[in-house]
C-alpha cells in the first residue's frame, strides 16, 4: 500500500533525483581508480558490463516504484510477492549493505582528508575516532527530520559534480590536443579479472533503488521515484564511464593504485599538488553526502521491516520529528563498531575490505529484487529478461568478490535467522488463544 506525503517532512522531486545521484556518486567514484587500477582494461569492460546491468535495475526499480510505492523498497517488493521469510532475509541483506558499508564511505571521507591534511595518517587511532564521529553528526542530522537530510543531499551532490566534469574534461582537452596516453603496464583480460572488477564496480552503482526506500516519505512517489531513479543512474554511470577512460588513457596504473585519494592525484599530476587538495576536500564533501543519504535509508529499513512483522516491533516506533530515531541509533551502532574493529587494516584495504564484505551480503536484495518482479509484473513480459539479466548479474558479481568477502557476507545472513525465528515465535504465542 502506498504510503501517504507530508510535505513539511519529506523529500521533493530535486531531492529524491539529488538522493540516488547523490549515493551513487559517492566514494565509489573518487576510491574504485585506485582499487580498480592493478586490473587495467578488465576494469573498462567491468564497466561497461556493470552500467548495463544498474541501468537493467534501474528499470525495474522505476516500473516498481511506478507501480507499487511502498516504503521499504527491495523488502516491501520481496515480501509482497514471496512472503514474511523471503522478505526477511532480503530486507536484512539490504540492512546489512547499508550500514557495513557506511563504514567503507566513513573511511572515504578521512581517506580524502588525510590528503590535505596529512597528520590525520600519523596519529593512532584519529582516522577512527574521525571516521566514526562523521557517523554519529549525520546520524543526528537525520534523526532531526527527512527534510534536513535531504537539503543536505542536495548541496553535497551538486558540489560533488564539480571535480569530476574536470576529470573527463581536461581528459578531453589532453585528447584532442593530441596528448599521448600513458603506456600502461599490461594485464590479461580474463573472465575473473572481468568478474572482480564488476563486484567492485558494482559498489559504484549502490544506490540505484534509493528513493524507492523512502518512498512514503517521496512527493509524488508513483512518478518522482521512477524519474529520479532512471535519470539518476543513467547520469552516474556515464560519470563513471567517463571517469574510468580518463584514468585509462592519463594515470599510470602504479600511481593510481598508490593514491589514497586518486582523482585529486589526477587532476594535481596537470595542474599542481594545490589543485590536487582543493579537489580532496570535494571527494571528502562527496562521500560525506552520499554517507548523509546511506544513513538516511539505514534508519528506514529496520522500521519498515518492524511494520511489516518481520522485525522487533521496537523498531516501529517514530521520533516527533517523523524519523525512525531507533533504527538510526542501532544502526550506527553496529556500524561504528565495523568500523573501529577494523581499521588496522590501513584506510586504502579496509575501504576494500568492507565494501567487499557489505556487497557480498547485500547483493541477495538485488537478485531477490529482479525475480519479485517479474512475480509483481505479470503483464510487462518485456520486463521479464531486464529482470533476469538484473538477478544473473548479482550473483556473477558476488562471485567476483572473492571466496573470503562471500564467508563474511554468508556469515553476516546467518545471524539474522535466530532474529526472525524469534519474532515470528512471539507473534504465533501473542495470536494463541489465552
Amino acid at each position: 500500500m502506498a504510503e501517504t506525503f507530508d510535505n513539511r517532512r519529506g523529500l521533493g522531486p530535486w531531492m529524491a533525483l539529488a538522493l540516488v545521484v547523490g549515493n551513487l556518486i559517492g566514494s565509489g567514484v573518487y576510491l574504485l581508480p585506485a582499487t580498480l587500477a592493478p586490473l587495467g582494461a578488465n576494469q573498462l569492460i567491468g564497466w561497461i558490463v556493470t552500467s548495463a546491468a544498474a541501468l537493467a535495475m534501474a528499470l525495474v526499480f522505476a516500473r516498481l516504484g511506478a507501480m507499487r510505492p511502498m516504503a521499504g523498497g527491495p523488502y516491501a517488493y520481496v515480501q509482497a510477492a514471496f512472503g514474511p521469510f523471503a522478505g526477511f532475509v532480503t530486507a536484512w541483506s539490504y540492512w546489512i549493505l547499508l550500514w557495513a558499508g557506511n563504514g567503507a564511505l566513513a573511511v572515504a571521507v578521512v581517506s580524502s582528508l588525510s590528503a590535505v591534511i596529512p597528520v590525520i595518517g600519523h596519529v593512532p587511532g584519529l582516522p577512527a575516532v574521525l571516521a566514526v564521529g562523521c557517523v554519529w553528526l549525520l546520524t543526528l542530522v537525520n534523526i532531526r527530520g527527512v527534510r534536513g537530510a535531504g537539503d543536505l543531499t542536495l548541496v553535497t551532490t551538486a558540489i560533488k559534480l564539480v571535480p569530476l566534469f574536470a576529470v573527463i574534461g581536461l581528459a578531453l582537452w589532453l585528447w584532442l590536443g593530441g596528448t599521448p596516453v600513458v603506456a600502461q603496464t599490461p594485464v590479461p583480460i580474463t573472465g575473473g579479472n572481468i568478474a572482480a572488477a564488476s563486484g567492485l564496480c558494482f559498489w559504484a552503482f549502490l544506490g540505484i533503488e534509493s528513493a524507492t526506500v523512502p518512498a512514503g516519505k517521496v512527493e509524488n512517489a508513483a512518478r518522482v521515484v521512477p524519474m529520479a531513479t532512471l535519470v539518476g543512474t543513467v547520469l552516474s554511470g556515464a560519470i563513471f564511464l567517463g571517469i574510468s577512460l580518463a584514468f585509462q588513457g592519463y594515470m599510470p596504473i602504479a600511481a593510481a593504485a598508490a593514491s589514497p585519494a586518486p582523482v585529486a592525484a589526477f587532476l594535481g599530476r596537470h595542474f599542481g599538488g594545490a589543485v590536487g587538495g582543493v579537489v580532496a576536500v570535494f571527494a571528502a564533501i562527496s562521500a560525506f553526502g552520499a554517507l548523509n543519504g546511506f544513513i538516511l535509508l539505514q534508519g528506514e529499513m529496520p522500521w519498515a521491516m518492524a511494520r511489516g512483522g518481520v522485525f522487533p516491533q521496537w523498531f516501529a516506533t517514530e521520533s516527533e520529528a517523523g524519523t525512525p530515531a531507533r533504527g538510526h541509533i542501532v544502526s550506527s551502532l553496529l556500524l561504528s563498531v565495523v568500523t573501529l574493529f577494523n581499521f588496522g587494516r590501513g584506510m586504502g584495504d579496509l575501504f576494500q575490505f568492507i565494501a567487499s564484505v557489505s556487497l557480498a551480503a547485500g547483493m541477495l536484495a538485488y537478485a531477490m529484487t529482479m525475480i519479485a518482479a517479474i512475480r509483481l509484473l505479470p503483464g510487462e513480459r518485456a520486463l521479464v529478461p531486464v529482470a533476469l539479466f538484473g538477478a544473473v548479474f548479482s550473483a556473477w558479481a558476488t562471485w567476483g568478490l572473492g571466496l573470503e568477502a562471500m564467508a563474511y557476507g554468508a556469515a553476516l545472513l546467518l545471524i539474522g535467522l535466530p532474529i526472525y525465528w524469534a519474532v515470528r515465535r512471539g507473534q504465533r504465542m501473542a495470536a494463541a488463544p489465552a
